[in-house]
């Protein structure tokens, strides 16, 4: 157990909520408003953290909290005070355990592959494909339906990750070279995957306050990145919105499309090793009755 001094904490407090507030001052002041948004709002809803809870900084399992700053944590969930300060509890880790070995079983899985670049983003084509309901009705589509549906069944569709595959019209579903299940998922993640590397952001905040805030908010830029480039790739007409598209349907397109891939994977390894690294110390923490 280490235990900052109460203006080393409370100063890594400050700068992560100076930090989260840059990146949430948008989406906070389009929720004031009511707008929605098709590329961000995904962050926020599909993911389950909402803007207030990414404000407030966590050190992490095994940092206790001095000084009066930390009384703000006793009532949190997860905390409890102990002689000199407060800290997540011993409780808290036990109860998560299990989410614990799920998530290190997994990036430690993922992270043995090698990386696949052959998917093209065809997963947001394969959730409108053949379908008079796209997921972003609001949205046109570049190409138009039938255009849509001509690009997909012109390239092989190699997804590896089942939260995207299970988003897959009926149609779609049988073109993948995988039928995808959610048991096999520890079989098939593998690093090259946008989605497995967004999905960086959804394991560091299921752990959360057991794992430490920065890398939380690491994990969230990632997947804003990772989410503007899914959906440049989609089928969506994005222009109002100020996206510009990635072609995936030309070669120019698919080469653009695997730089940029290649570029988020290369920030997902230092991430799922650091994120790998913290639940193999929880579990080392963890020692049940």
């Amino acid at each position: 157990m280490s235990e900052p001094a109460p203006a080393i904490w409370t100063a890594r407090a400050e700068a992560h909520r100076a930090r989260a507030e840059e990146f949430l001052g948008p989406q906070l002041a389009r929720m004031r408003r009511g707008e929605r948004h098709p590329v961000w709002d995904f962050l926020f809803t599909y993911y389950s953290l909402r803007p207030g809870r990414l404000l407030r900084w966590h050190p992490g399992y095994g940092v206790t909290l001095t000084g009066p700053a930390a009384l703000a944590y006793a009532a949190l969930t997860g905390y409890r005070r102990v002689p000199g300060g407060v800290r997540v509890s011993e409780d808290h880790l036990a109860a998560r355990a299990g989410t614990v070995g799920f998530v290190r079983q997994l990036l430690t899985a993922t992270a043995a592959r090698p990386a696949r670049y052959g998917c093209f983003g065809m997963h947001e084509w394969a959730m409108v494909y053949r379908s008079p309901r796209p997921r972003h009705a609001r949205l046109p589509l570049r190409l138009g339906a039938a255009g849509t549906d001509a690009v997909l069944e012109s390239m092989p569709l190699r997804c590896t990750h089942y939260d995207a595959y299970r988003f897959f019209t009926g149609a779609a579903t049988g073109r993948n070279e995988i039928a995808l299940t959610r048991p096999a998922q520890l079989e098939h993640e593998q690093p090259g995957c946008l989605h497995a590397n967004m999905d960086l952001y959804k394991w560091a905040g299921k752990l959360s306050p057991l794992v430490d805030s920065e890398l939380l908010l690491d994990c969230l830029l990632l997947a804003a990145d990772a989410r503007l480039l899914d959906m440049a790739a989609s089928p969506y007409d994005l222009a109002e919105l100020g996206v510009e598209p990635v072609r995936v349907e030309d070669a120019a397109g698919r080469v653009e499309y695997v730089r940029r891939q290649g570029e988020i994977a290369e920030r997902a390894a230092g991430l799922r090793a650091r994120l790998a690294a913290q639940c193999q110390a929880l579990a080392d923490a963890h020692q049940p009755a």
